[in-house]
Order: structure tokens, then sequence, then C-alpha cells
């Protein structure tokens, strides 16, 4: 099995020679592996904003998780407007409900009171539509064609016509740092908020479920690596400078997104978020970074490229 792996860093401070050599010492010191759960759940997003596949195995690649040829969070599809605007749960709800698999080159569209609709992967004589993604930032897509966007639109029922775009390996992609400055330069992303990979335990939503005094389900939160057989929020104290297969790059902040129900479609507004604020909210110290949002979940990066299965251990490797 491959093992999802968390090796805590260590900082170095002090003058250049001292630093040095403490540093230099410290490393040499043997490696000490704990067991901290289990992978429980792995998911994917090949739509943006669409429902989440399950599957029990994928690839971890640089630019996150991939499953056969669906691909999550940047080599996926997009909903626009005509003038090429993103379009996700926060503007449609009912996003939720729509269903994107691909197998054997072609795409297939399922959704609510909807014919299923299946169409090629691959058309490169489609135009390449600027986008308006996350952040204000311009992305790029390739139009899927004129039935896709007929059944986009019928089923959102909107007097505004929607297109589905698909990101392609050699389009332009857009690095996070340029508006969050917790991530590295060298980081790509496409058409996701921020990071490749986010990470969730099943005991912190347990948690939240208690306090909520009903069932919430991870898919509200979109992780992609669910870990069980851990304590609730156990997770945040994997992060520390967490490096080796995933490294952590900031903690989750939960939006507006999280109120849609995934099974209904249906955005309340008001929780799971005013639960959350509760006793969720970031230090004093970090109000610049995630100002008044609850945090929920941690944001990570492919360190390690390699193979994941449900069922593998997750470890945390110090010194």
């Amino acid at each position: 099995y491959a093992y999802l792996i968390f090796l805590f860093a260590v900082v170095f401070t002090g003058v250049a020679v001292l630093g040095l050599g403490l540093g230099y010492k410290y490393l040499r010191k043997p490696e000490k592996v704990v067991r901290v759960g289990v992978v429980s759940q792995l998911l994917i997003h090949p739509l943006k904003s669409g429902r989440a596949v399950s599957v029990a195995l994928v690839e971890c690649q640089k630019i996150g998780l991939k499953f056969g040829e669906m691909q999550d969070r940047r080599v996926h599809w997009l909903v626009v407007t005509e003038d090429g605007h993103m379009v996700t749960g926060r503007q449609e709800p009912r996003l939720v409900l729509v269903s994107l698999t691909c197998e054997g080159g072609q795409v297939c569209l399922n959704g609510p009171n909807m014919e299923e609709l299946r169409f090629p992967v691959k058309q490169p004589d489609n135009p390449v539509i600027d986008c308006r993604s996350v952040f204000r930032s311009d992305i790029q897509g390739r139009d899927c064609g004129e039935e896709a966007s007929q059944w986009l639109t019928r089923y959102l029922g909107a007097e505004k016509t929607f297109r589905l775009v698909h990101f392609e390996p050699q389009m332009r992609a857009r690095r996070p740092v340029e508006k969050e400055p917790l991530f590295p330069q060298y980081e790509q992303v496409a058409y996701t908020d921020i990071a490749p990979v986010m990470l969730l335990s099943d005991a912190s939503v347990k948690d939240l479920s208690s306090r909520l005094g009903k069932d919430v389900t991870v898919d509200r939160f979109r992780p992609n690596i669910v870990v069980g057989d851990c304590e609730a929020f156990d997770e945040v104290c994997w992060q520390q400078e967490a490096h080796l297969k995933m490294t952590f790059l900031s903690h989750a902040d939960s939006c507006m997104f999280t109120t849609v129900d995934p099974e209904t479609g249906i955005m309340n507004r008001k929780e799971p978020l005013e639960t959350l604020k509760s006793y969720r909210l970031c230090k004093p110290s970090e109000k610049h970074i995630y100002k008044s949002s609850p945090l929920f979940g941690q944001l990570h990066t492919v360190k390690k490229t390699g193979i994941l299965q449900v069922g593998d251990v997750v470890y945390k490797i110090s010194r």
C-alpha cells in the first residue's frame, strides 16, 4: 500500500553558523513514526461545484488527484456564463446535484429530471474561451459545445445562457501566490479556489453534526482526502510545517458554499457557518490571513507523487 505521510519540518532560527549547526545535529536524530489515522474516503470533483465522485484509489499528482480520465481541481470542467464569468454553487446551488464522469473518451452529464448527455472529452475544433475565474483571475477553457450548453441552461432554468468549458494541460494556469502569499511561487492551479488537495477528518464532521443537532456529510466541505480512526481536529496538529507526500499550506476557510445541502441543492445561507464561527475561528495573530472565516479542513499541495488508496494508514513522521 502507498502511505500518506506527514513529516514535521524544522524551522531554523539564530545566527548562520550556530543555526546551521544545530539544524544539522537535529536532522541526524532518528525519525519517530506515529500512526494517526486511516484514509476512509477519496473524493474527486471533476466539475467545479458538481457532485463529488467517490473512488477507491487515486494517483497523487503535483496538480491534484487523478482517477482514470478524471482529474480533480485542475484538468476538469467549469460552468461559465456566455461572457466567460465563472459560475459555482454560490450562484447556482443546484450545480451540486450535477454529476460529471468520464470514461472511454466520453464525458457523461447527469442531473435530476434530466436525460443523460454524452459528448467527447476532446473537441479540438471548439474555441478556447477566456474565463474570469476565482480571485478575479483570468483562466482559459475549451468550450464543450452547444449540446452541453443547452443541457446546463435547461437544467439551471435561468434566463441566461450557460456554457461548459474544459481545462487542458497546455493551457495557461494561474499561480495562487498572486493572491495568497502563503503559497509557493511554483504552485499552479486552474479552476480550483486555492489548493490542489483538501484534507478533512470524519471525526471533525461528526463533531460538527453533534453541535448542529443533525447530520452533515463530508461532501458539504468538498475534501479530497478524508481520514478516519482519529479524534476530531487531530488533523490540525499534523500540519506544523508539514512535509513529505503532502505539504500543508493553510487551513481551509469555510465560505457561503458550505450552506448548500449537497443532497437537495438548497442554500440556507446560515448553517453550518454560524455554528462553525462559534468555535472554529482563527487565532488573533492569523486574522490578517483568514479574517472572520471559520476554519474547517487543511489545504495541501502534493510534494511526493504516488498511489493512494482507501484503507491506507496515515503516519506522522517527526524527529
